[in-house]
């Protein structure tokens, strides 16, 4: 699937990466609101052509698409040339692909953003980045100790409202240092040039359209094993915290800061569930089985490098912005995304719907 499709008479809003996860479900929401857009992808990806071919059935020529690869600075400078703004997502996204291939990683996560940057520079439009919550290392600095299930932080403000964005900044793996560079050099441009970007340093977003694997989009890959039947390997002890948000309520924040660019350029804020969703590895699997009626087997690895015991999102300073906070609970969250499975992924027989309560 290659070149333009349909025509558009008004100025497209961009999404980078339009063809993944959030991407789709961020493309989606635009052109249900009657917002041109034009997607962006090189489709690297195994399966997300799927969601561009859904993304074309349901709005037709709304939908522009430029098969592109970010690395390609001259054919991405021309791509973008119609669009008003540009919400950037394209990436590589798992820290164990880093470590295996640091070069790639770099050119992608960083040289690439660098790219996006230079042209809307030379556009003069808005850049909404995709940032990660790994742009702030191991955390060692947050004493926890240990309960039944979970991590709990010592300290009591970070117990109640989790990690703002003033924790400072500690690259590390590769993917956390091409990232962090990025997401400083996205910021950056609002002080040295003027343009209005801002940046969204994201915890574990799920839902629908995800394509859930073992290095990235694990909530999706823990229900598709557990329904498939397939052990999942738990590296560590499976007590690390992690705040999960659903993709609908991530979509609501990338379009709320775009709404209000002017008035957040040249900022991060950091975008999670927060402390009412979060839930360590063995809760959210023990959910799962209580909810699909399926047992779970489970192995277990050595912790991997850079992986926090405990990260919550302190997104008080996103919802000061844009008046935004997570809407979806997580378990209703949870459930819907196994629904959509059942539904679109797994093709399993209809009866097996009746195990998701």
């Amino acid at each position: 699937m290659s070149g333009p499709r349909g025509k558009l008479r008004k100025a497209p809003v961009a999404v980078i990466g339009g063809s993944g996860f959030i991407g789709s479900n961020l493309t989606d929401s635009l052109l249900s609101d009657g917002e041109p857009v034009l997607v962006i992808d090189n489709l690297s990806r195994p399966g997300v052509e799927q969601n561009l071919e859904w993304l074309a059935r349901k709005h037709g020529f709304h939908l522009s698409v430029e098969t592109v690869d970010i690395r390609d600075r001259s054919s991405l400078t021309a791509a973008l040339a119609p669009a008003k703004a540009i919400f950037h997502l394209a990436a590589q996204t798992a820290v164990t692909t880093s470590l295996v291939d640091p070069t790639a990683d770099l050119d992608i996560n960083l040289k690439g953003t660098f790219n996006v940057l230079e042209a809307a520079r030379q556009l003069g439009v808005p850049v909404i980045f995709a940032s990660t919550n790994k742009v702030y290392g191991s955390l060692p600095q947050i004493a926890v100790r240990e309960a039944d299930d979970h991590y709990i932080p010592c300290e009591e403000g970070i117990r109640a409202n989790g990690v703002a964005e003033m924790i400072g900044l500690d690259f590390c793996t590769p993917y956390g240092c091409s990232k962090g560079a990025a997401d400083q050099y996205v910021l950056d441009y609002a002080k040295s040039f003027g343009l209005p970007t801002a940046v969204l340093r994201m915890s574990c977003i799920y839902g629908p359209r995800q394509f859930g694997t073992e290095d990235q989009g694990w909530v999706a890959h823990f229900l598709i094993s557990v329904l498939s039947g397939r052990p999942i390997t738990i590296y560590g002890d499976g007590k690390q915290v992690r705040d999960i948000l659903h993709v609908s309520d991530a979509v609501a924040a990338y379009r709320g800061v775009l709404s209000k660019v002017e008035d957040v350029k040249g900022q991060a804020f950091n975008l999670g569930g927060g402390p009412r969703n979060a839930v360590s590895l063995r809760s959210l699997l023990s959910e799962i089985a209580a909810m699909t009626g399926r047992d779970i087997v489970l192995r277990h690895d050595q912790q991997r490098t850079g992986d926090q015991p405990f990260f919550v999102a302190d997104t008080r300073k996103l919802e000061a912005a844009l008046g935004w906070r997570a809407q979806v609970p997580w378990r209703e969250g949870v459930c819907d995304l196994a629904n959509w499975l059942l539904r679109h992924r797994l093709h399993l027989p209809a009866e097996a719907a009746r195990y998701v309560a």
